[in-house]
């Protein structure tokens, strides 16, 4: 089991790295001098050049991505030389600890990541994404469960109802919830549920977790905002769920146990909850673990359309206002969640089922 988890860990190390590696180079060959961005057009070249010295884009390209690792790894090589590429620049890296002095004037120290700062606030990118982040995390939670919840509930009485006009409906339901895309479905919600319907729901078009009185007087927590989100971003995983539990439901049902256990006189909804259903749910947890990532990363349409202040917003607006590390930032931080969460999912797969370490 242990080379298995380090075998998965590797994998998932080398995926992080060729992210890593992509978005730093597609990032590099875009047009436009990040120093002229954060100083405007206006600047003088020697206020230019300071910039561009002090975000290491005077060195060669494979030095700044190798630059680029080294501020990315919580374990980096640095020098107390000021000239030096390696420069242990406290605004930068403080808080670190000191791992291995190399020599009097390099070291091996431990510290975050430090993901650079923005070109338009002049903000660390991890501050920014750490203040987004719960609200994503929520959004993305609030929807899988919606999903989770109502997807059982809609695939058992399916199962039941089996080739009933329900099931027909049922069907149409699922084929145009996965392929209805995730900004036209949350377009469609906010003027139906928001603008058509607003007098008897009391939603609103757009709004986050907080909301700022009618007075001024102070934010307030404001959960209706979440819903029409939460419903938008659940749609997909919903219509994948009603169909993986019906389909596995009846292939269950149709298990010489059952019918041992309807034989000795048990209820049909006895049979369908203590004995069908744990068994049926094994490949809805198996999707629902795979599309929580997807939906991480899913996020970023719906969040911009409601102005939920999420990861999703923080994209746009760094692509709006072309700041890069920010967007660069945004796209690592997502890869790293989609990363760790498909590696305890392997994990957890590997201890439940012996086949998958084998394989």
């Amino acid at each position: 089991m242990l080379r298995f988890i380090i075998r998965r860990l590797w994998y998932g190390f080398l995926v992080l790295l060729g992210v890593i590696t992509v978005v730093f180079f597609l990032f590099n060959i875009l047009p436009g001098d990040p120093a002229r961005m954060m100083l405007g057009q206006r600047a003088d070249v020697s206020s230019v050049e300071n910039i561009r010295k002090d975000l290491g884009l005077d060195q060669a390209l494979y030095i700044q991505y190798v630059n680029f690792i080294n501020d990315l790894s919580p374990v980096s090589y640095h020098t107390n030389d000021p000239e030096s590429s390696w420069y242990l620049n406290d605004e930068k890296y403080a808080p670190y600890t000191s791992l291995i002095g190399l020599s009097d004037n390099a070291s091996i120290i431990l510290k975050k990541p430090y993901l650079r700062r923005s070109y338009q606030s002049k903000r660390e990118v991890s501050d920014i994404l750490v203040e987004a982040f719960p609200k994503t995390i929520l959004l993305a939670t609030v929807s899988i469960l919606f999903a989770l919840i109502l997807g059982v509930f809609i695939g058992i009485i399916l199962a039941i109802k089996r080739n009933k006009v329900l099931d027909k409906l049922a069907l149409v339901f699922s084929v145009l919830g996965m392929s209805l895309p995730s900004f036209f479905a949350a377009i469609l919600n906010a003027w139906i549920f928001a603008f058509v319907l607003a007098e008897f729901t009391g939603l609103n078009m757009t709004g986050s977790l907080y909301s700022v009185d009618d007075f001024g007087q102070g934010e307030y927590l404001d959960l209706k905002n979440l819903i029409l989100p939460a419903i938008t971003l659940g749609i997909r995983p919903l219509a994948i769920v009603v169909e993986l539990t019906k389909n596995s439901l009846l292939d269950v049902l149709s298990q010489d146990y059952i019918r041992t256990a309807r034989a000795k006189g048990l209820s049909n909804t006895r049979v369908v909850i203590r004995h069908a259903l744990k068994n049926a749910l094994n490949p809805v947890i198996t999707a629902i673990s795979g599309w929580f990532a997807s939906l991480m990363a899913g996020a970023v349409f719906v969040e911009f359309i409601f102005d939920w202040k999420g990861v999703g917003v923080v994209i746009v607006d760094a692509l709006e206002l072309y700041d890069f590390p920010v967007l660069m930032g945004a796209v690592l931080f997502i890869s790293v969640i989609l990363v760790i969460i498909n590696i305890f999912v392997d994990i957890v797969y590997g201890f439940l089922d012996p086949r998958v370490r084998v394989q």
